[in-house]
């Protein structure tokens, strides 16, 4: 293999998207919408069925509606598919459900969370990074979108979008999905990682600077497994990558350069420290009812730290 570019040579395709709300055309059937902290994407060619690829964060629906008329009419989307159900790719589902009556597609190790039986593992505010202190209040479920979930097909296939497939690509989920068309390369990978520093609020919302990174680690529960997954799809040697967070990536450097960020996963990406690197989640259904020790700590902390705050006041 060639030697590989640096990571900082990566550049989005243009033109770029400057304003929440905007779009960006990187396949005359994918459409990236930016906005807060995260991507959506519009799958389909205009005049034609069509399908959304997640829904972004609370209080957007307006936003991916209006990106959704701009390229689509008034015509609805087909079905939504998720990549995961953390609640920055699910904010706004509920509101689009009640004016798009669709179903929506989730891995069946998804479909817990999704179906209100069980809350996502708890994020870990120890892995460093100013929006890792603010994970604790980024709200795990269960969430509750009966009647509306389904089960992503078994064989792979992707309802409504011949020539797509979806991978499981678990570790920062049990059934984190990608979606790949292989005829152009494409690659839509969710959170399996992203092209920005999502741990640091200022990355986060200036999408600066522009660089692959691992999974958000405050809200990845199994690195084994996402190590793995990023090595599987580094595999496919895609032309076009589409992240959950950042900016898309595409070009003749982005199959190189993920090779190498690939075989340097666990020494540059997983973190220095954090509770589910000696205390990972199984890639399994959840169980019932099983307690959450990382929960219990993190809320007994805060709670510790607003009594010794409330103390404080009260002396003076």
């Amino acid at each position: 293999m060639p030697p590989s570019p640096a990571l900082d040579q990566l550049r989005p395709p243009a033109p770029p998207v400057p304003t929440l709300g905007g779009t960006q055309v990187l396949r005359p059937d994918v459409v990236r919408v930016r906005l807060p902290l995260v991507n959506v994407y519009l799958l389909g060619m205009p005049g034609e069925p069509w399908v959304l690829v997640d829904a972004g964060m609370v209080g957007t629906a307006g936003m991916i509606r209006a990106a959704a008329q701009r390229h689509h009419g008034h015509r609805p989307p087909e079905a939504i598919i998720l990549t995961h159900g953390h609640l920055d790719h699910i904010g706004a589902l509920r509101a689009l459900l009640e004016a798009w009556k669709v179903p929506v597609y989730a891995h069946p190790l998804e479909r817990p969370y999704l179906s209100a039986e069980a809350p996502y593992p708890f994020p870990d505010p120890s892995v460093g990074g100013t929006m890792s202190l603010l994970s604790p209040a980024f709200v795990p479920g269960p969430f509750d979108f009966r009647p509306h979930i389904r089960a992503l097909p078994e064989g792979g296939e992707l309802p409504l979008l011949p020539g797509w497939r979806w991978l499981h690509t678990p570790g920062h989920t049990a059934g984190h999905v990608s979606l790949w068309r292989e005829n152009d390369r494409t690659l839509i990978v969710g959170d399996a990682f992203v092209t920005t520093k999502q741990e640091w609020i200022t990355s986060a919302l200036t999408l600066q600077p522009t660089v692959l990174h691992g999974p958000p680690a405050y809200y990845t529960p199994n690195w084994d497994a996402a190590r793995d997954s990023v090595r599987a799809l580094a595999d496919l040697d895609p032309d076009l990558v589409a992240t959950g967070h950042g900016h898309p990536m595409s070009g003749p450097t982005v199959a190189i350069t993920l090779h190498r960020f690939a075989r340097n996963f666990d020494e540059a990406w997983r973190p220095e420290r954090g509770w589910y690197l000696d205390h990972p989640v199984p890639v399994a259904l959840p169980r019932r009812g099983a307690p959450d020790p990382l929960r219990r700590m993190v809320l007994g902390a805060l709670a510790a730290v607003g009594t010794l705050v409330l103390l404080n006041r009260i002396r003076r």
